[in-house]
């Protein structure tokens, strides 16, 4: 079982001041998390890769981009190729995920795949093994500080019970608090997108140490 992680978002974070933003949680945090938006996939419109670009440059922490965008084939791998420690395309937007998930890995970075609430995991089960993340999203992706949606939890479970041995990080996106964490945490889930939790917080990083206490908690 790996270790708990916590990938604080930026999409709840203050947009003209993002790199004091991130320096806030550098010491917290393992990986600073994007939400790049096309207003296509998903009906908002967030930032793309000359933000990511910017924000490597000065952040302290490695990037995990998650793409809600059409074309995640053409366009991803640029934000592996820019320098994302991380980045996760949607599968229900990918034409080729297993050669998508090659040409991540081939630039470096680790490739991720995600799953919208009511897209079930077993179609892709045999995809696994070309992973290196599953982003289970506990909300409709598109906009921040939605409420977590409990119907997700079993088909975390079956996501952890289907990674088996592999080596393979289970990320869960979406109404993640000291509450829910913990919930998520005991279905299988080892990294945790959280951002209104985080950034809503009078301090992010004491928000963050809460979060990784509550998750930690619920595995042991």
């Amino acid at each position: 079982m790996g270790r708990v992680q916590i990938s604080p978002s930026i999409l709840s974070a203050d947009f003209a001041r993002l790199s004091a933003e991130v320096a806030v949680i550098a010491d917290a945090a393992d990986w600073v998390h994007v939400d790049v938006m096309d207003n296509h996939f998903v009906p908002n419109l967030t930032l793309g890769l000359p933000v990511v670009e910017a924000l490597l440059k000065s952040s302290p922490l490695p990037i995990d981009c998650h793409l809600m965008i059409e074309q995640p084939d053409r366009w991803a791998p640029h934000y592996a190729e820019a320098g994302a420690g991380s980045v996760t395309f949607h599968v229900e937007a990918a034409q080729a995920p297993i050669r998508l998930a090659r040409n991540l890995r081939a630039a470096g970075a680790r490739a991720g795949m995600a799953l919208k609430p009511a897209t079930p995991i077993e179609p892709y089960l045999d995809l696994l093994p070309e992973l290196d993340m599953l982003l289970v999203m506990t909300v409709e992706p598109g906009f921040g500080g939605q409420p977590f949606l409990e119907a997700v939890l079993p088909k975390i479970r079956r996501a952890k019970a289907a990674i088996g041995d592999l080596d393979l990080w289970l990320q869960v996106d979406g109404g993640v608090t000291a509450e829910t964490i913990e919930r998520c945490a005991e279905a299988g889930a080892d990294n945790f997108v959280a951002g209104s939790a985080v950034y809503g917080a009078d301090d992010p990083a004491a928000a963050v140490a809460a979060l990784r206490a509550a998750a930690e908690r619920a595995r042991a």
